[in-house]
Parts: structure tokens; sequence; C-alpha cells
């Protein structure tokens, strides 16, 4: 995930930049430039003249947005930005001691709740979660869509089926055996407890039922009548790859690099539905190999789109590659770009291989 975190005085500052330091996510700083002054202030941050137009800018560019400060002004903060549990950032509020991570918003589809753990282990904070199943220690499905790459459908279903499971309903997971990766979902599944059958999609499609997530591809959910009010749909994120290279470079340390990357996010190579990077590189043999061998497209993008996606999500640049290209990111702006405007969920930030650098991003 790409974390952004908002401070406004000198100990939320101290905090952030512990935070930046104790995480393995990449932490961007954003901070009240009433604070430049401060000789305690590190490099890499970004100074702001006001909360409420730094927000507006980077609402939509992160995958977390973490507020140092009072709950009451990251509400009001991001109160006009919402639109949907389903995309929105995940939104987490520390008091300036570290005393506690509250997580605000977006704790199950955005990850949340995980994130608001995993901070609160790495500076010695105590978690503060609200929703009602983590509370009860029922694991909800919508929980499970993020670590599973699932998008769930519709979003009104989503608050019934999850009262059923906190009120001790068990939920059975429906997976279409013709699904690509459908063994795998139903492993995972299993391996969080869940009860998870493999099924013929016909008999999905015309009996839905109760208390049923239902692992479907997009066009088949939407083919469902009389869908049950507690009856949810799960459809597979796209899954992109961002790829810089060197020149020359061989299929084999591409699609090395791919496999270590896809093995960080728990998955493999066959789970990628596309390949992506700059127009500069769209003869690579190795490349275009890789994409083959795959069977996935591989797309290119020029530079004037990836600045943009660049300028869009505050990407960090490489100053060489900048000199080089033109452009100072390749693979983060080139899955960006292949996102579209659905955009996505960075699953994996720009990690360095063997003359190699792979993003991943599951499309939103």
């Amino acid at each position: 995930m790409r974390l952004a975190c908002c401070v406004l005085t000198r100990s939320a500052l101290r905090l952030a930049m512990k935070m930046r330091w104790c995480v393995d996510e990449p932490v961007d700083v954003y901070a009240s430039e009433k604070l430049a002054a401060d000789a305690d202030a590190a490099e890499d941050i970004h100074w702001f003249a006001r909360l409420s137009d730094v927000v507006k800018e980077i609402f939509s560019a992160y995958d977390a947005l973490v507020f140092i400060m009072a709950a009451g002004i990251a509400v009001r903060m991001t109160a006009p930005h919402l639109k949907s549990k389903l995309t929105d950032p995940a939104i987490l509020v520390f008091d300036e001691r570290g005393k506690y991570g509250i997580s605000l918003l977006s704790g199950h589809v955005g990850g949340g709740n995980a994130l608001a753990r995993s901070l609160c282990r790495a500076i010695g904070a105590e978690p503060v979660i609200t929703t009602a199943t983590d509370v009860n220690g029922c694991l909800a499905p919508d929980a499970l869509s993020g670590p599973l790459g699932l998008r769930p459908w519709p979003k009104e279903h989503i608050r019934r089926i999850n009262r059923a499971v906190l009120a001790g309903d068990a939920v059975c997971w429906r997976i279409d055996r013709t699904l690509p990766h459908g063994e795998w979902y139903r492993q995972k599944l299993l391996q969080a407890g869940q009860q998870a059958v493999l099924c013929g999609k016909e008999d999905m499609l015309k009996n839905p039922g109760p208390l049923d997530v239902l692992v479907l591809g997009r066009s088949d959910c939407h083919a469902i009548r009389n869908l049950p009010e507690d009856c949810l749909c799960m459809t597979p994120r796209r899954l992109i790859a961002g790829i810089g290279c060197r020149r020359g470079v061989p299929e084999a340390l591409v699609m090395q690099a791919l496999d270590k990357a896809c093995r960080r996010i728990g998955v493999d190579c066959s789970f990628l539905d596309a390949l992506a990077s700059t127009s500069f590189k769209a003869q690579e043999e190795g490349l275009l190999a890789a994409g083959r061998s795959i069977g996935c497209p591989v797309l290119f993008y020029e530079n004037e789109e990836m600045a943009s996606a660049i300028r869009k999500y505050h990407l960090n640049e490489s100053s060489f590659v900048k000199q080089t290209l033109g452009i100072g990111n390749v693979c983060e702006a080139a899955a960006c770009c292949c996102t579209g405007k659905a955009g996505g969920r960075m699953a994996l930030c720009k990690t360095k291989f063997e003359k190699v650098t792979v993003a991943l991003i599951w499309e939103k």
C-alpha cells in the first residue's frame, strides 16, 4: 500500500518520521509549512499551507491516509471527498503521542483495520477497531475481499450479510469451478476458517441462496436475477504488473522478477492480467516474450500519459531515470495508466530485481 501521513505539529511530525522508519510500506509525509523551520525536520517532506487543500489533492492518490491529529479534524477534512467504501482510501487517525491508532474508514475493503494493526505494532500503539464484526471476533466476507483480490457486489448487500455473520449465521462461499484459480480461492478460504465449495456455474446463477457468497466472473454476477438480499457476489479484480527494465534484458530475468514480485503478495504469475511499461520499451523482446509466456497483453504508454499519472498519484521519481527517459517513474506509472479511470490499490510498490523493476496493482 502507498500511505500519506498528514501532520500539523512538531510531535506529530516526529511520530510520522518514526512511522516511516518502522514500516515496510512507503510513507509520504505531508506537514504544515509552519514546521519547515524546525531543526528536526527531515528531508523528503511535502509542505502545505492549508490542510484542506492538500487533502483534496491527495485523497485519491494514495491507498491510505494517516492523520496524526484530532479525529474531528480528520473527519471534517475527508468528509467532502468520500464516495464509496469500495473505492475510498483507508482513513486512519493517530494521536500525536502515538498511544492509539484508529481505523476510521474503509476498514474492510480498503484494508484500514489490518493497516491500523500493522502500524500500531510497528510504533507500539494500541489499535482502535470499531467495526462490529471485528469487535465480536467475526470474519466479515468483505474483509477477505482485499487479500484475495476480489471485488464485492452489490455494495448494499455487504451490510446485510455482515449482519447475518454477526448474528452467528454460517456463510457458504460458492466458487465457480470454471473460474481461473477457483481452487486457489477455495484453499485460501478454508485456511481462513470459511466454508468454501466449488460449484457449477449454471446452478449458482439459477439458485443463489441466502447466506451465499458467490465467486463468479463480473458478467456472470450481473446475469443473476432475484439475488437474495443476504447473498453477496465477489468478482476477481485485474492484477496489473508495471515493469521497468534495462535495455536488452532477457525474458528469463523478466519472468524471474515477475515471479518473485507475485509471490510477495501470495499469488503466482498466472494471476497477471496485463503487463505495462513505457513506449520506450515497446521493442524489448524479453518483455514481449514474458507477456506471451504468461498469456497476457503487454501495454505501452507514452511519456505524456505516464507523467500525468505521476502527478495524479504523487509517485516518487528517480532523477537518473528522468534524465534518461524524460520521466522519473516507469513501473508504478505504467501500472497506474493501465488501471484507467477505475484506479487501483498498490499491492506491491516499486521493487528492484536484477535489471528489472516491478510494481503490482489490483484494479479497483
